[in-house]
This record gives structure tokens, sequence and C-alpha cells, in this order.
């Protein structure tokens, strides 16, 4: 799980993207500039491949503010979609163990 106090990358992603992984499910932010602004975007798929491998459909996105509190959102988001859909990042860990 994601630790929010320790969890200080707001001023990286102004310049970067973000990506990490937990236990089976890849994550990224980063900054998107829209027509309604600027937003935080954050986008979940499983291992192993990375993000321009991995199909489209394997993918899931959501905005936030982009702020230091968006973040602290997309924290708790994040950790959300780790625990509700915890089965299959294992499966994905899993599979990625074993194509090694």
């Amino acid at each position: 799980m994601i630790e929010k106090e320790n969890f200080h990358i707001f001023n990286y992603i102004k310049k970067e993207e973000y990506t990490a992984s937990m236990d089976g499910m890849r994550y990224m932010l980063k900054k998107k500039d829209g027509n309604g602004g600027t937003v935080l975007e954050v986008i979940i798929w499983p291992e192993p491949c990375c993000f321009a491998k991995t199909p489209e459909e394997k993918k899931s996105r959501k905005e936030f503010a982009f702020s230091p509190e968006g973040v602290m959102e997309a924290a708790d988001w994040l950790n959300g979609q780790y625990r509700d859909q915890k089965e299959m990042w294992e499966q994905a860990k899993r599979r990625a163990a074993a194509d090694g």
C-alpha cells in the first residue's frame, strides 16, 4: 500500500511521469493538459508488461486535481484499486514471476 505520509511526488510530476508498482499493479501519475486545464492523470495496469506494451483494455484511468491534494486523493484511489482487485494483481504478479 502507498503510505501517504511518504508520497511527496507532486514536484516530480510537474516535470516527469511517475511510474511505480505495487505487488502486481503497475501505475503511472502524470500531468495532463486539456481543454479544462491541467489535471493529474492516474493509470493502472497489471504486470508484467510496461505501459507501452500493455493493451488499452487492460488499463484503468482516473483524473484528479493537479495539486498536492490531488496526489493524496490519487494515493487513496490507488490503494482502493489495489484492495478491490487484489486477486487480479496477485495473479499478475505470479504470471510475471513465472515468465521471469
